[in-house]
């Protein structure tokens, strides 16, 4: 991909992030509750957005990835982001990561995102295989996976270790011969 690919859904805008979106970026992961399940800590200034912001766009120049800023269409204020990660092209599959600032949860945004991406990443970046892992306390997230038509596929007992201590994950995951458009 040489041009970063802009996606839309109803009611939404997928765009690439620049640094203008930091402070948005900052206030929700600076927050507790988002962060819980998330492997970095709750943001404490705002250098920290700003860097993750450069290592998303840095990922997709090196054609690794791909991180888009959710934006709703009446405006263009990032309220969450989700990509693609862990990027095996020669096993074509790839991990979702996503999150969503909390005044947003909880009212079928994420699943309407995500199934955009999957669409693009299965007919445009020729994955076969999406996987996620989520932590098994994770429920709302969990929800929105097996919503869109992941399968669990297991538990994978002290898969990471963050925030000193080992932690459990369950693999989700979708193939492409299963997908439906919804």
């Amino acid at each position: 991909m040489s041009r970063f690919p802009i996606l839309e859904t109803e009611r939404f805008v997928l765009r690439q992030l620049n640094q203008d979106d930091s402070r948005e970026i900052f206030q929700y992961f600076s927050l507790d509750e988002v962060t819980k399940f998330y492997d970095l800590e709750s943001f404490t200034n705002i250098e920290q957005a700003e860097e993750l912001i450069d290592r998303w766009n840095q990922k997709f120049e090196r054609n690794q990835g791909i991180r888009w800023g959710i934006t709703l269409r009446s405006e263009s204020r990032v309220i969450g982001t989700c990509g693609f990660h862990g990027w095996m092209k020669n096993h074509y599959k790839a991990e979702i990561g996503y999150e969503l600032t909390p005044e947003y949860w909880r009212q079928g945004y994420m699943s309407e995102v995500i199934q955009k991406a999957i669409e693009f990443g299965f007919n445009n970046l020729g994955l076969n295989r999406i996987q996620a892992f989520v932590e098994p306390e994770n429920v709302g997230s969990r929800r929105v996976l097996e919503k869109i038509g992941f399968s669990e596929e297991g538990t994978l007992k002290e898969h990471f270790y963050w925030r000193n201590r080992f932690v459990d994950t369950v693999i989700y995951a979708l193939l492409k011969k299963d997908y439906k458009v919804r």
